[in-house]
Order: structure tokens, then C-alpha cells, then sequence
């Protein structure tokens, strides 16, 4: 995979997958942006910490559970030559939803209770959402050259490794973050504007 060549006429099959491919990467960018904004916000206004609407109520929850929909998009309609490739990626995903699960346990119903309220470990049960997301960053940086996908995939679960541990605080998580927001806002953009087609690239190399 990688090629701008066009090898094959697509099916609509071939579109539809791609669109929805590409729909995952938009929804998580914007998600993960939303998330940065409210973090640094939170940070320059300490106050807001005690707004349940953010930490603990609808709309934090809304957010958590979308970007594991838009993540999922992504997960199970990537185009990989190698089948075995895609079949770890979702036992991955898999997992990550099973995190999901201990965070509603332990938050009570609220997964952003966890992440907030608990201690900062909780966000080490993101660590395999990130995993899935930065595989498919890393994906496009080998396939494209978009070489900042690499940094995703590598800074995304680490950040995350460091806060849940303690070695990074609030303020340092928030501006990671942001960061990471934008870098992915850059890899979104060079991303999902090409032609279809290169999702696909030679469908006769596939492999089970």
C-alpha cells in the first residue's frame, strides 16, 4: 500500500470503506482538539474543575464515548495488505473497549469520573485507545511519508504512560495535549483529502 498509482477501478464498495476510513481520522481530530481546548482551559481556569457538564456529566461522557466510535471507524475499515496486521489492530481495539468498561465501573456510570475524579492511573486505561489510533497514524506515515504520524504513535500512548504513572502533572499533560491536537489536525488535513484510490492501492497484493 502507498501507491498514488491507481491500479484497479474502485467499487463502491471500495469508496464507501475509504470514506468512512477517512471519517474515523476527522472525528477523532476534532474530538482530541475539543479535548485540548478544555484541558488547557482548565488549566489557565482552575475554577472550571468544578463544572460537572466538563469532568463528570453529559457532555465530557458524549465526548469520551465518541472518540472511541470515531477511533472504531477508522480500526475496522483500514485497508491493510496484510490481514494479520488488521486482525491484531482489533483485538487492540477490543481491548480498549474493555477499558472502557473499567473506567464506567469505576466512575460509576461516568468514564470521565475516572479519568478525572479517580487519580491520574486512569488514564492509563486509554493507553490502548491511543494504540489504535496512533497504528493507524503510523500506518499512513509509512505508506505516505506523513512523518508526523509516526509522533503520534509514539507520543500519544506515552503521554499517557507518564501522567497515569505521576511523571507528568495537569499543566504539562494539558499542553502535551494540545500538541498532540495539533499535530494530528496536520496529519488529518494531509490525509484526507487525497484521492480515494490511495487507500486502496493493489488489491491483488492482498493477504488474508
Amino acid at each position: 500500500m502507498g501507491e498514488y498509482q491507481q491500479f484497479q477501478p474502485l467499487t463502491k464498495e471500495d469508496k464507501i470503506t475509504t470514506v468512512i476510513y477517512r471519517t474515523g481520522i476527522f472525528l477523532s481530530t476534532v474530538l482530541m482538539a475539543i479535548a485540548a481546548f478544555i484541558a488547557v482551559k482548565t488549566v489557565l481556569s482552575p475554577d472550571m474543575l468544578d463544572l460537572p457538564l466538563i469532568y463528570s456529566g453529559l457532555g465530557a461522557n458524549l465526548i469520551i464515548l465518541s472518540f472511541y466510535f470515531s477511533v472504531g471507524l477508522s480500526v475496522f475499515f483500514i485497508h491493510l495488505y496484510v490481514g494479520k496486521f488488521h486482525r491484531i489492530l482489533k483485538k487492540i481495539y477490543f481491548l480498549s473497549i474493555f477499558c472502557l468498561a473499567l473506567m464506567f465501573l469505576l466512575g460509576k456510570g461516568s468514564p470521565a469520573s475516572t479519568l478525572f475524579r479517580v487519580t491520574p492511573s486512569g488514564a492509563l486505561l486509554l493507553i490502548p485507545l491511543s494504540l489504535c489510533l496512533g497504528f493507524v497514524t503510523a500506518k499512513e506515515a509509512f505508506c505516505f511519508k506523513l512523518l508526523e504520524g509516526y509522533l503520534l504513535g509514539i507520543i500519544m500512548p506515552a503521554s499517557l504512560f507518564f501522567y497515569g504513572v505521576g511523571l507528568l502533572d495537569r499543566k504539562s499533560a494539558a499542553y502535551g495535549l494540545a500538541f498532540i491536537a495539533a499535530m494530528l489536525v496536520f496529519f488529518m488535513f494531509r490525509k484526507v483529502f487525497m484521492p480515494l484510490h490511495c487507500d486502496i492501492g493493489d488489491k491483488s497484493a492482498y493477504q488474508p
